[in-house]
């Protein structure tokens, strides 16, 4: 009978001895769910293990899966926790790590996805996976592939199409400002996608206009903007242009509450006047808003 050599040992490990995995994408947040999390060790302890694995040449350790619980541990007044020690390399390490924060968190930031499918694609990537739909060089690769991509294998793995994964992976080349926004629900995952083919002083145009204005570009504006700048026209001039545009989805009536406004209009209110007065309301916003042009040429 064949006896396998496990890479696993379980053991207690001093809390100050394991340290955080440096490029981790993923951020531990004060939220609902580590609230949860934070409530249920209180009541029942550390249920499963937190893996670690050892750093070489040294007597510490690096957090593969559960930083989560580690902090909770930390914030409780623990010194030593129960851990599966794992001989993983570093790719080994890092697509665990990924693969355990994908799917045991609830709310993930796009940020995060984008830069943890673009490290786990590298990843698998070394790991011998190809990148397209070349032939691999060796029979070992070849029986080792199956025929999969490494984007068609991650794609398998996450549950994301692969169409999807590039889109998130395209967020990785946002400017941090721009990026923000989308975490926070600002700008869209299409547009943004389409943003992410700007250059970064281009992508800094935009974000001017938001900062200035809180406005952000539809997804229509969004592609306009990437055609001239990969036409080389795209300057500040025509992105305060396109963003200025009113929306498609704001051609339609607008209906503002009278009463919102009425106190601003002298004598009695009529249709009339509260059109004209609304009217004369835009006209001088506009010109507002060619007077802050200035500050971006």
């Amino acid at each position: 009978m064949k006896v396998f050599e496990t890479k696993v040992t379980m053991d207690n490990v001093k809390i100050n001895l394991i340290k955080p995995m440096t490029n981790s994408p993923f951020t531990v947040k004060e939220d609902e769910d580590m609230q949860k999390l934070r409530e249920s060790i209180s009541q029942f302890g550390l249920l499963s293990p937190i893996v670690i694995r050892q750093l070489p040449d040294t007597n510490e350790y690096e957090i593969v899966c559960g930083n989560r619980r580690l902090q909770i541990l930390n914030e409780l007044g623990y010194e030593t926790v129960p851990v599966l020690i794992n001989n993983l390399s570093d790719d080994e390490a890092l697509v665990a790590m990924i693969d355990s924060n994908l799917c045991h968190r609830e709310h993930i930031l796009p940020s995060e996805k984008g830069i943890a499918y673009k490290l786990k694609l590298d990843a698998m990537k070394r790991q011998g996976y190809r990148t397209d739909l070349d032939e691999p060089t060796s029979a070992t690769v070849l029986q080792k592939l199956k025929g999969e991509t490494s984007i068609q294998k991650l794609s398998e793995q996450s549950g994301d199409s692969r169409e999807t994964i590039r889109h998130y992976i395209r967020l990785t080349y946002l400017i941090s400002e721009l990026l923000n926004l989308v975490d926070e629900n600002r700008i869209a995952m299409r547009p943004a996608v389409e943003l992410s083919y700007l250059t970064h002083e281009e992508q800094q145009m935009v974000y001017a206009m938001y900062d200035s204005d809180e406005v952000t570009p539809s997804f229509p504006q969004a592609q306009r903007m990437r055609k001239l700048s990969e036409e080389g026209e795209l300057d500040s001039d025509t992105v305060f242009n396109i963003m200025s545009e009113l929306k498609a989805n704001q051609k339609d009536t607008v209906s503002i509450p009278t009463e919102l406004f009425q106190k601003y209009i002298k004598g009695r209110p009529t249709p009339k006047s509260n059109k004209d007065f609304v009217i004369k309301a835009i006209e001088h916003y506009c010109r507002y808003l060619e007077r802050q042009r200035g500050r971006y040429r």
